[in-house]
């Protein structure tokens, strides 16, 4: 289809989104299976959970991605962790639960030595980064084994800073997008453009090629990406649904109900702004919330509050990630999902 098919080794410049929390290897296999790139998100997944799924990976024979993040650690705040907790004290209570119980733990890791060493022994062809890039040195590695190295932009500024920096490919990630921000050069929202601002400045702007993202739930987004000179398109939300995809129940009804026609940007979930479905605590502390703790650390105590409330059936506290256009996320195999957006590289379709 283009030169990043090749490069990629798919019969499809797509990449399905790596999403944390909501899919594992069986939904990258599936897409891997149909011709496109399937990813798997590694942020939340423990050393042996990562060895697992990469194995397994590995075995297929298809071409995937793995994906980390690239964020600071940050220190802990106390004072920010008590305005955090006294925010969130009236839920706490209502749901009979004690709030000075509230687990440990960032709930996201940043790509570090450790996980190079384990991921030479499986040497994926792709690897994919968020917030920026990691130390050039671990980068380093990766491309001594032979990978290729993709990581978001959020702005022409970005873009440029990755290619200098050594990304192979830039993904224009609009506004539209759903989860984080893949922003690392500015915390301003309003920098943000959408993807079909975003993507052809992009496009001019570096040599590298240029995925699309944000947005593109359709043949006819992929199309109109493909139009303004991407070489491939990366999907996320139009998976959520897929049946591989380890979605809940109550994220998936939200999906497909008249909520996620409202989404907003929000840090309340994890610290650091990303999109997903308005629902209550989005409404009531943000959606951005000053007393939240930097990412990943608003995580701890927000966990608690979502397992009580969906223990009830309600999604009260929980991320219901999706991007702004969820109108192609439908209960399908992910393989049917696929080729339906294959058919936008196709112009007669």
């Amino acid at each position: 289809m283009t030169s990043l098919s090749t490069v990629l080794g798919t019969a499809l410049p797509l990449i399905q989104a790596p999403m944390a929390g909501v899919q594992g290897s069986a939904l990258a296999l599936a897409v891997g299976r149909a011709g496109a790139l399937g990813s798997l998100p590694c942020a939340m997944l423990s050393a042996q959970q990562l060895r697992d799924e990469l194995a397994l990976l590995a075995a297929s024979g298809l071409p995937y991605n793995v994906n980390f993040f690239c964020h600071t650690s940050p220190a802990p705040d106390a004072a920010r962790e008590a305005a955090w907790r006294a925010a969130l004290a009236p839920y706490y209570a209502e749901l009979g639960l004690d709030i000075d119980s509230v687990p440990a733990g960032p709930g996201r890791v940043p790509f570090s030595a450790e996980a190079a060493d384990l991921l030479a022994e499986f040497k994926p062809p792709v690897l994919s980064f968020h917030f920026g890039l990691p130390a050039p040195e671990l980068l380093a590695r990766a491309k001594a084994w032979g990978a290729f190295v993709l990581s978001s932009a959020t702005t022409v500024r970005e873009a440029l800073w990755l290619e200098e920096h050594g990304a192979d490919a830039i993904i224009a990630q609009g506004l539209e997008a759903g989860g984080h921000r893949g922003h690392f050069l500015s915390d301003d929202l309003s920098e943000q453009l959408g993807t079909f601002a975003l993507l052809p400045q992009v496009v001019a702007a570096v040599r590298v090629p240029v995925i699309a993202a944000g947005g593109i739930a359709d043949a006819a987004g992929v199309r109109a990406a493909m139009a303004l000179g991407a070489a491939g398109v990366q999907v996320g939300t139009a998976y959520l649904c897929a049946d591989e995809a380890t979605t809940t129940p109550l994220h998936r009804a939200a999906l497909q109900s008249e909520a996620a026609r409202h989404t907003a940007v929000t840090n309340c979930f994890t610290g650091r702004p990303a999109r997903g479905i308005v629902n209550r605590v989005v409404r009531e502390q943000g959606p951005i919330s000053a007393a939240a703790p930097a990412f990943p650390l608003a995580t701890a105590a927000m966990a608690p509050l979502r397992a009580a409330a969906e223990k009830a059936g309600r999604t009260d506290f929980t991320p219901l990630w999706s991007g702004q256009n969820a109108s192609g996320c439908r209960p399908l195999p992910a393989a049917e999902i696929t080729r339906a957006l294959a058919r936008g590289f196709t112009p007669s379709a």
